[in-house]
């Protein structure tokens, strides 16, 4: 939907003088005198970070499991059966081939009758229904935070939203590599990309393990608004 704006600048100059001040055109970003967000695990090693990720795992009713990119197949495939198999979706994504799963999700599981769907942009809505019918949707994490047990998706036509909440499962490929601290870095990742000029995914979903819904007497139910289960791989090697 498109439309043209109207008397914007005329407003925003009422506004402004109504102030008893110029119009300002830009935002300076005040000088804090304190930052407590740098100092929340500052200075802590990837191996720390993951025994952190860890923890909160069994905080946020999530599986974790650590593998080599060796073994990433194996544990794949063996974390697909202990969900009760497929059918299964997953991005269109190179890395896939880059991790070594290329061979798994292509011929293996396709040749033990399991249906493995990779989304296809030029499908359109075909893609949301095979979503939709899926035990398990298949992503992979760009940046992950371990105080809070979150893993950050990147949207785009070759990776759905969808893949990751309408599945009945969810498996979450983790590179050790992008684990970090906390929302703190992952905001400053996004904004070095900004200023690098950089595409930025107009889609970013921050989510933390299996959707957890509550009524107002504190009744839990998951997997009302995505995964019943959630499980992150998280491979050392990557």
């Amino acid at each position: 939907m498109q439309g043209t704006i109207k008397n914007r600048e005329a407003f925003l100059e009422d506004i402004a003088n109504r102030l008893g001040r110029e119009r300002k055109t830009y935002v300076k970003k005040p000088n804090w005198a304190y930052n407590p967000q740098e100092e929340v695990l500052k200075g802590a090693t990837k191996d720390e970070l993951l025994d952190v990720l860890k923890l909160q795992c069994t905080k946020v009713h999530t599986k974790l499991v650590v593998t080599t990119k060796e073994t990433l197949p194996e544990i794949l495939k063996g974390s697909i059966e202990a969900v009760g198999g497929g059918p299964i979706v997953t991005w269109k994504d190179k890395r896939f081939e880059q991790f070594g799963l290329g061979k798994l999700l292509k011929e293996d599981l396709p040749s033990d009758n399991v249906d493995v769907f990779e989304w296809n942009s030029a499908l359109g809505k075909e893609n949301i229904v095979k979503a939709e019918r899926a035990n398990v949707g298949i992503t992979i994490s760009e940046i992950t935070l371990a105080e809070s047990g979150t893993v950050v998706l990147y949207s785009s036509k070759d990776r759905g939203r969808t893949i990751s909440f309408l599945p009945t499962n969810s498996i979450v490929i983790v590179p050790k590599s992008t684990i970090v601290p906390r929302m703190t870095q992952a905001a400053k990742i996004l904004r070095e990309k900004i200023k690098q000029g950089e595409q930025v995914p107009s889609c970013i979903n921050y989510i933390t393990g299996p959707s957890n819904s509550a009524d107002i007497e504190l009744n839990l139910v998951v997997g009302v608004h995505g995964p019943v289960k959630m499980k992150y791989i998280v491979v050392e090697d990557l």
